[in-house]
């Protein structure tokens, strides 16, 4: 038996998508010329795939503090934090991320996924239960499984589930972890927030809320889901990521609880990772800034999601969550989705392919993630191309 056998089943999905004639895996982006247009395979693209949502990528702030950061301070800092890889841009960030959340701890990441690898493995051991949204992200996932937690699940956004679930623990349950997402990347769906708090500390149990697609979306000053909901204050543990609404990459976790700095003691991720790059964290907090003084960019995202949404609604797609800056398409077949997906491509248009077992529920999925930087004539395009697509598979299945 080969080392290797166990990726004959990976090898055989990826033979029958090559029949296909489509190659959506690792599409080759040439140039990137802004935060919504590249050259993919020599042609002009929109992109409306990256989950740039505010459009900071290229933001004049944010590079100008990037190259300032790179002539300082050099290219990285060749150490983890617990050895010689915390600078002072790397502690004015965590604070500056819990002055932003209203709360008095925060730790910083080298990347979102080891944000959740992370905490959880350093918060949840062997003898500790957590309770997940069956729809969690596998960094969640594996973070549960490297601490060696007991892991169960209960129905996505279905607070009574939780309740019943919490409840089968007894004692337990005041020991238990409750995790969820504030948007799930996948539908583009949101938690009902505050009814899984209720649930959560009815039981005594802690949450712990991954606010990676919510970050600069939802709330007041775009915090998130959390915020939106009215519930900041009654969350223990909230999680994120860089590289979405602040255009580059690293994670993040603030708390309320002094104990957080306790997981920079326990957390293998955290102890034997190298730090984020200064130009990265100095980027990072020109993005924070702008986000808590530019709201404007929170409010021309959401126009460009809803104007999608309405118009792909209206047109018959089966959608997969109300209007927010996720709009996933479903489809019945990875057939289908994989030739919408490469019909879009050729309209101009890359948008992000999903199929099973990476989907919920074995949906097979075209994604779209909207932007504020996008214009009113980008999202024009956008339209006419899923629309056009439409009406012209319609026309050959009718021939």
């Amino acid at each position: 038996m080969s080392v290797f056998d166990k990726f004959a089943p990976i090898a055989e999905v990826r033979s029958r998508i090559a029949a296909t004639g489509v190659d959506p895996l690792g599409v080759p982006i040439d140039e990137i010329q802004s935060a919504t247009r590249a050259i993919v395979r020599g042609r002009p693209i929109i992109l409306a795939g990256s989950n740039n949502y505010l459009g900071l990528t290229f933001d004049d702030d944010c590079i100008a503090a990037g190259v300032q950061a790179l002539r300082d301070q050099g290219t990285g800092t060749t150490g983890s934090r617990m050895a010689n890889g915390s600078y002072a841009g790397h502690l004015a960030l965590e604070a500056e991320l819990a002055a932003f959340y209203g709360v008095e701890h925060a730790i910083v990441f080298s990347t979102g996924y080891q944000a959740n690898l992370g905490m959880l493995s350093a918060l949840a051991g062997p003898r500790d239960v957590v309770m997940l949204d069956g729809d969690c992200h596998a960094s969640i996932y594996d973070g549960v499984k490297l601490g060696g937690a007991q892991a169960l699940r209960f129905r996505h956004n279905d607070p009574a589930d939780l309740d019943k679930r919490l409840g089968r623990l007894g004692d337990r349950a005041a020991d238990t972890l409750v995790v969820v997402e504030g948007i799930y990347s996948m539908l583009g769906d949101r938690a009902p927030l505050a009814e899984l708090c209720d649930v959560a500390h009815r039981h005594g149990a802690l949450i712990y809320v991954d606010e990676a697609h919510s970050l600069g979306i939802c709330g007041a000053t775009g915090s998130g889901v959390a915020e939106a909901e009215g519930v900041l204050d009654r969350v223990d543990f909230i999680v994120g990521t860089f590289s979405k609404s602040l255009g580059a990459a690293g994670g993040y976790c603030v708390s309320r609880h002094a104990e957080l700095d306790m997981v920079r003691y326990a957390s293998r991720p955290y102890i034997f990772t190298a730090s984020p790059v200064p130009s990265v964290i100095a980027s990072t907090r020109a993005a924070l800034a702008r986000l808590r003084t530019s709201p404007g960019l929170r409010a021309q995202l959401w126009r460009n999601a809803e104007r999608l949404h309405e118009a792909l609604s209206a047109a018959g797609f089966r959608l997969g969550a109300p209007p927010g800056p996720v709009v996933a398409t479903m489809f019945d077949s990875p057939e289908q989705a994989l030739t919408f997906w490469q019909g879009l491509l050729d309209r101009g248009v890359y948008v992000n392919l999903m199929l099973p077992p990476a989907t919920p529920n074995g949906w097979c999925l075209v994604r779209a993630s909207l932007s504020a930087a996008h214009s009113d004539t980008q999202i024009d395009h956008i339209i006419e191309a899923f629309i056009g697509l439409a009406t012209r598979e319609d026309d050959v299945a009718a021939g």
